[in-house]
């Protein structure tokens, strides 16, 4: 399931018209150090790692919408945030990953 959102992800985001060609680049690069990161955690904590594809995705949309709902956009990079803190010691790639995605989101304007 969590590639099945990762997948979805990297799609919506290649067919997006609202997002520069670089930056388009950039953030399917960042999709592709997140996938292997949350494959990791799905070993063993499948129902987490299906959250945190969740959460990508749900950003992901926000961020290719034509009309940005900013508040909306803003909850799930938090909860996303918060959400990967509880793997700081276990997975401290997830957690770095997820900072860079979220970073460059709110990079973005969202």
């Amino acid at each position: 399931m969590t590639d099945e959102h990762i997948e979805k992800t990297k799609s919506a985001i290649e067919s997006a018209g609202n997002i520069p060609a670089d930056k388009k680049a950039e953030l399917l690069g960042l999709l592709s150090k997140l996938k292997p990161a949350i494959a990791k955690v799905s070993q063993t904590h499948r129902e987490d790692a299906q959250n945190i594809a969740r959460l990508v995705e749900a950003s992901a949309q926000e961020t290719i919408r034509a009309q940005k709902k900013p508040e909306p956009a803003k909850g799930h990079l938090h909860e996303l945030k918060q959400f990967v803190r509880n793997f700081e010691a276990s997975h401290p790639d997830l957690v770095a990953f997820v900072t860079e995605y979220t970073g460059f989101l709110s990079a973005l304007g969202i």
